[in-house]
């Protein structure tokens, strides 16, 4: 794998990886920047609930649950004092669909957790994460 940013002025850059796209970043004003693009660490918290999130319908599709809607949101506290690391983080997955199996689910999300999501393998060597998971049934 291999990453890249290029400075575009001020605290701002452009990102990009093997895949070609690109993404923003900047600092918030507070720290120098003109608020332009994601904060680093932010794409860390997308890198985890995204990795976690493929993961976990990935599995629910192949035990062929009926999934109509899903995502997978992160409450993170971080350090007060520099490197402001992550210390804690709550992940939340919203699962509706129509007899969704609460068993495959809390599975799915186990496997994610223990063998397959990378970057909660990595984070968790800094930060306390722990889950939550909502089932609603369709058109409730």
């Amino acid at each position: 794998m291999h990453s890249k940013v290029v400075w575009k002025g001020g605290m701002a850059f452009t990102g990009t990886a093997d895949s070609s796209y690109l993404v923003p970043l900047d600092a918030s004003s507070s720290s120098g920047g003109k608020e332009l693009g994601f904060r680093p660490l932010q794409l860390m918290a997308i890198g985890l609930v995204g990795c976690t999130g493929m993961d976990v319908i990935s599995i629910l599709q192949k035990k062929r649950q009926e999934i109509t809607s899903f995502e997978v949101s992160a409450a993170i506290q971080r350090a007060d004092q520099h490197p402001k690391v992550f210390t804690k983080i709550i992940l939340e997955y919203k699962v509706t669909g129509v007899n969704i199996d609460k068993n495959a689910v809390e599975r799915a999300v186990k496997l994610s957790e223990e063998k397959y999501c990378g970057a909660r393998a990595m984070l968790q060597h800094s930060a306390e994460i722990s889950n939550r998971i909502i089932i609603e049934e369709e058109g409730n």
